[in-house]
């Protein structure tokens, strides 16, 4: 062990007689520990929550959509499908069928008032619906049945406490026919007359409800059918567009241009990231306070350490003016208390990283704090363990620690003998 830092442990770790340094370095470190792990924990909860927020955006709708221009219903071809399928980044494709509705539902009292809300219903494919409601299911039955008395319907756990939606009610759905929009169903009709032989009626049975955490414009909105049913009933043979899933997320959107460029005009085609732009925009502000974070912390531990070095300093003034009159260098008196510095900081850091692990892993397990799903659509906070932030953080810690402790040191290496024998 070089000397500087056998010098330096005592300084910093062993009490004397006269004085008692140990308790002034056991804060220093405490201080450093506790804004580690603050920061730590900080990153973890935002990369945590954009992670998750971001995996339920991808989850609840495909990677991509190809669609006609202006939402036009176009007829389902094998060969378009294939094309699709065949392009090497993509992992599944299948077609939906979308139709906007307005759902009536009435009171569950006798005599009740009906409920009304605009839906868009999304007809997909079985297996696509089967992997849907094995991960969001709510209440009710998964299986493929098909049902007499109206179309299968799988709500929202939000619209279905809106419209007092429960497993097996019938609910109306009407919409115009041959329109995709509930919003012209008051436009352009000269009478009720038109107005009444314009509207297309269906009924519904609600045959099970998802909830996947997602509220506004999501679950309260969103209607999942059978494609095959939903055809039958409204559109025989048409669909909306293709959803599909990717291997490489980040070829997402050269994958769109090459799908489209291969099924030509007038196919269009847009990712999950520019459907919900602003949602993923939302979480990228997020992650942009992180510096911030980073540097914000880090600077209270960077006065911590050079406070404690000072008051050290101060302590150790008869002992720095010995090992000057004994011969030692001031390069090496300097390099004694950036040793210090190091031994305080390395402690700290070590410390903070414990800390934050061990409530990062008690807080995953047993979920102590909740959130309002209806603001951040998870129901707890999410933490993301990922050793790169560990890291990134305890090496901001230490170099900025190290760079502003050479202010204390090179006080300690300036002072005279004479002078700090006689205090």
């Amino acid at each position: 062990m070089k000397p500087e830092f056998y010098i330096a442990r005592r300084f910093a770790f062993k009490r004397r007689s006269a004085s008692k340094p140990t308790f002034i370095v056991m804060v220093a470190v405490a201080g450093i520990a506790v804004g580690t792990a603050a920061l730590i924990l900080t990153l973890s909860i935002v990369n945590g929550f954009a992670s998750s927020v971001e995996n339920k955006l991808i989850s609840f709708s495909a990677h991509l959509q190809i669609r006609y221009p202006d939402e036009q219903l176009f007829q389902d071809r094998r060969t378009d499908l294939a094309k699709v399928v065949n392009h090497k980044n993509i992992a599944n494709a299948s077609p939906f069928l979308e139709k906007s509705f307005v759902l009536r539902s009435r009171g569950n009292g006798v005599g009740d008032i009906w409920l009304s809300k605009p839906v868009r219903i999304k007809g997909i494919s079985e297996a696509s619906r089967t992997a849907f409601l094995k991960k969001y299911l709510h209440a009710g039955r998964s299986v493929s049945l098909h049902f007499e008395e109206g179309i299968a319907l799988y709500p929202g756990q939000s619209l279905a406490e809106n419209l007092n939606l429960t497993v097996g009610k019938k609910v109306m759905l009407v919409s115009l026919k041959g329109e995709s929009s509930e919003n012209r169903i008051v436009v352009n009709q000269k009478n009720i007359v038109d107005l009444l032989s314009s509207l297309d009626l269906e009924t519904g049975v609600i045959r099970g409800i998802y909830d996947t955490g997602l509220q506004e414009g999501f679950d309260d909105y969103l209607v999942i059918a059978d494609l095959k049913e939903l055809q039958q009933r409204c559109n025989p043979m048409m669909i909306s567009g293709y959803d599909a899933n990717v291997h490489k997320l980040d070829r997402l959107q050269e994958t769109v241009k090459e799908v489209t460029n291969v099924l030509g005009v007038p196919f269009y085609g847009y990712t999950v990231f520019e459907r919900y732009a602003n949602l993923f925009e939302w979480l990228k502000l997020q992650k942009n306070i992180t510096p911030l974070l980073i540097v914000t912390i880090t600077i209270v531990a960077v006065f911590n350490i050079i406070s404690t070095l000072l008051v050290l300093i101060i302590e150790k003034t008869r002992e720095i003016g010995m090992l000057s009159a004994l011969g030692l260098e001031p390069g090496k008196l300097s390099s004694i208390f950036m040793a210090q510095a190091f031994l305080i900081s390395l402690s700290g850091i070590a410390f903070g990283n414990i800390i934050a692990l061990f409530l990062s892993l008690f807080e995953m397990r047993y979920h102590l704090i909740t959130l309002p799903e209806k603001s951040y659509f998870i129901k707890y906070v999410p933490l993301m363990i990922n050793p790169v932030d560990y890291a990134l953080v305890s090496l901001s810690v230490m170099a900025l620690t190290l760079l502003f402790a050479f202010i204390p040191a090179r006080i300690a290496a300036s002072l005279k003998p004479g002078t700090a024998l006689g205090t």
